[in-house]
């Protein structure tokens, strides 16, 4: 006991030595401790630290000195922990500039440099991210990221770095590119940014090159995209590994922004060609995915046809498109790294010559082969590298096009039609050569093309366009053949109507003819999420369309909508307002008698469902008359008055103080209205009722939505006599709305007004209720309070 008692004094005057030590003695005494944890510790609590001594500049500047020693830990994890405080720490020198001018640049800048080459990899990650936070909160200066930053980004992608660090630097290099502009990019990246896109040892690297390569097309404009980067581009896009193929067709579009409108009809819809005809089935499907995108940069730029793919909260949006897992993820990676100790001439052929070199186990790997083998390919028929620029396929048309012929018997296999694609595209490659790109880029009915995975008779129109590309235009309208979900994608068709705004608006109206059918095929697509996508951007359509197409094409499928499960509704419903307007007045008004099957929903429980009614209600009100109004919409709004869930309410309290302002206008019809809310809620056998009564008059004043003699005449009798109201909730709500907003207008105030006594004796006998709330709202005037933030504090019961 007296061994316990000794130690248990120590440790508290140990505890009572350490408080008593300065912010700086504690810094000195632990930062050169033997324990990790407390060197941890240190590093963590150097923002504090340097609050706590920020009047004295010399005192910082000894922090910082310290901060510059702990840079120097042996330990990976204290050097990590560092480098997560450096941003927050270089955040609070900029905001005390005068007590510690130059504090980042001489402190704490070369502590991230040097970082970023550190050997341990959660320390270099930790740089990595800490430098993207200083450049996105210019906490550095411009001359210092181009001084010292750069080029150790550029040293770290050299041929004798690690892979992992060369790697990293390249992607951290995509990214800082944007921020640095495009001088210091063309300048310092863009030559290593090419060299690393033809790294034929480090696919990897070429992944990272490719991801980003749109970006960095966006940050060099468009002279330096087509000289240098376009080159290097179709390279990659021939790439032996699937995933640097499949990161090209993703970046598609934006590449194809950064291009002149010549190089992409010429050039890139051919090599987009290719990737959709893919013999990897992710390389297809994310090429597929960005088919539509990649259409919308034909439109002309005042159009804007990007808006409908930069978006990606709308409503509806496509998932984002899953990676792919398993075996032939397993199988890129392994074929990779054997390819990486390849010399860089062998390391350019993109399958071994034959299969006696491929080991027995492997022989129908997937990655060699997506199939159990028929006719094999020939793998000259992949893009050799030849002087930084793809040239041609090594394969004649004579023998591309027995290949085909070989093929035929087997062309109702759906990978055999995939495989024809590839073949196809190939062909195509062959005529391009020759001079016949105009063949190329022709419809493939001009080819007569037997073996063709698609029929054009079934999508193409008899009279086509010329905004862009047929050949492009075909396999966007091929997204709804059945054999594509088994090939590509089974999202695909969703994928299809996810573009079809984007692709409308570039074709346009006087083109719809190419698309109707299938946007007539997606409508009834048995997937209720490829409707659910139409329905979700249908009045994007009718804008893009005008108001015949729109009446002839769009309306009867706008109705179909209207029938289908709540998932496809809620479409329909969230932009009611937006399609209704741009219909004419008499084929609006046909849909005031279908308004109230909104309100039966598969689900009871989907109050969502009845909330949005409610907002598009208000939104509505704008597009009929008042007579209109009165007999369609006021029972719905009623009959929302008194659903079981509060927030469904309180929106509909809403919807009737604007029905009150647009009937305002006939004097008859406000006053029959009126008298029924009289009637159906202050006189409501539910308390719940008869505070929604008030919560309708406290609006219509504050959103003076009637006069104020109106009110005076038709609201205010029936609401004062809720003074006697058996429930204390009922009458807070009555105090508050008139010591918050009748007693706020001059007018109540005034004896001009009859009803003013009344109101004065109501008020008295408020502040001398029983129940305290009550007592409180009426006597005093919170001036922060208003409707918005406490009427609704007396629902709480309500639910």
């Amino acid at each position: 006991a007296a061994v316990l008692d000794w130690s248990s004094e120590a440790l508290l005057d140990f505890v009572s030595q350490d408080e008593m030590l300065t912010p700086l003695g504690r810094l000195d005494k632990y930062i050169s401790s033997e324990n990790i944890f407390n060197r941890q510790m240190v590093a963590r609590s150097l923002l504090d630290t340097l609050r706590a001594v920020s009047e004295d500049e010399r005192d910082c500047v000894s922090v910082l000195e310290q901060i510059d020693r702990l840079a120097d830990d042996s330990e990976p994890t204290v050097r990590a922990e560092l480098m997560e405080q450096i941003p927050h720490i270089a955040i609070f020198c900029q905001e005390n500039r005068p007590s510690i001018p130059f504090a980042f640049s001489k402190y704490l800048l070369p502590i991230v440099v040097r970082y970023l080459s550190d050997q341990n990899n959660l320390v270099r990650k930790t740089s990595q991210a800490a430098l993207l936070v200083l450049l996105e909160q210019e906490l550095m200066e411009r001359g210092d990221v181009e001084s010292l930053v750069c080029p150790v980004l550029v040293d770290l992608t050299a041929p004798d770095s690690s892979d992992d660090v060369k790697t990293e630097a390249m992607a951290i290099i995509c990214k800082v590119a944007p921020m640095v502009g495009r001088d210091v990019t063309e300048r310092l990246f863009l030559p290593r940014f090419c060299e690393m896109c033809c790294d034929c040892r480090m696919f990897h690297v070429r992944k990272v090159c490719a991801a980003n390569f749109g970006d960095m097309c966006g940050v060099v404009g468009g002279e330096a995209t087509e000289e240098l980067l376009l080159p290097r581009f179709f390279q990659l896009c021939s790439d032996n590994v699937w995933g640097v193929r499949k990161a090209c067709a993703e970046c598609f579009m934006t590449v194809s922004s950064a291009s002149s409108p010549d190089v992409r009809r010429t050039k890139l819809s051919s090599l987009f060609i290719s990737l959709i005809s893919d013999p990897s089935r992710w390389v297809r499907q994310a090429a597929f995915q960005s088919l539509g995108p990649f259409i919308s940069t034909f439109a002309s730029p005042s159009s804007n046809a990007g808006q409908f793919f930069r978006d990606e909260e709308r409503s509806g949006a496509v998932c984002a498109q899953q990676e792919p897992a398993g075996r032939e993820e397993q199988d890129e990676d392994r074929a990779a790294q054997t390819a990486e100790s390849l010399t860089a001439d062998d390391s350019q052929k993109c399958l071994p010559s034959s299969s006696e070199e491929i080991p027995e186990q492997e022989l129908f790997n997937s990655f060699h082969f997506w199939r159990t083998p028929i006719p094999r390919i020939d793998p000259e028929l992949e893009l050799l590298e030849e002087d930084r620029r793809p040239s041609a396929p090594a394969l004649d048309r004579k023998h591309l096009q027995e290949l085909l012929e070989n093929l035929e018997p087997h062309i109702d296999d759906p990978d055999v039609k995939a495989q024809v694609d590839v073949l196809t595209a190939a062909l195509r490659a062959t005529a391009l050569d020759s001079g016949l790109e105009d063949a190329f880029l022709e419809p493939r009915a001009a080819r007569s093309n037997p073996f063709s995975s698609q029929q054009p008779s079934e999508h193409l129109p008899a009279d086509t366009q010329d905004v862009v590309p047929q050949a492009l235009l075909e396999q966007y309208l091929s997204m709804t053949d059945p054999s594509r979900a088994q090939t590509v994608d089974m999202e695909i068709a969703r994928h299809c109507a996810f573009s079809l705004p984007g692709v409308a608006l570039t074709l346009g109206r006087q083109n719809w003819h190419c698309l109707r059918d299938t946007y007539e095929t997606l409508a009834s697509d048995m997937q209720w999420k490829v409707r659910r996508t139409l329905a979700f951007s249908i009045h994007e359509l009718a804008l893009i369309l005008g108001d015949q197409l729109t009446a002839a094409h769009l309306v009867p499928i706008f109705n179909s909508f209207l029938k289908d499960l709540d998932e496809v509704r809620i479409g329909v419903l969230k932009h009611l307002y937006d399609f209704l307007k741009l219909l004419h007045q008499d084929t609006r008004r046909k849909y005031l008698y279908q308004l109230q099957e909104f309100l039966v929903t598969d689900n009871s429980r989907n109050w969502r469902f009845r909330s949005e009614l409610a907002e598009q209600l208000v939104l509505l009100l704008e597009l009929y008359s008042a007579q209109d109004v009165h007999d369609y919409l006021r029972p719905l709004a009623l009959c929302l008055c008194t659903d079981r869930v509060s927030s469904v309410r309180w929106t509909s309290y809403r919807l009737v103080s604007e029905i009150i302002r647009k009937l305002s206008s006939c004097s008859s019809l406000l006053v029959s209205f009126l008298g029924e809310l009289v009637e159906k809620f202050c006189h409501s056998q539910k308390w719940s009722g008869r505070q929604a009564f008030a919560f309708v008059c406290q609006l219509s004043i504050e959103e003076e939505c009637l006069s104020l003699d109106q009110f005076s005449e038709h609201l205010l009798p029936p609401l004062l006599q809720l003074a006697s109201d058996p429930v204390p909730n009922v009458r807070v709500l009555l105090a508050k709305t008139l010591r918050q907003t009748l007693l706020e207008r001059e007018y109540f105030l005034s004896s001009v007004n009859c009803q003013q006594v009344a109101l004065e004796h109501t008020l008295v006998a408020l502040q001398t209720d029983v129940d305290k709330d009550v007592k409180y709202f009426a006597s005093v005037h919170p001036g922060s309070t208003r409707l918005n933030e406490d009427a609704m504090s007396t629902t709480s019961s309500t639910y």
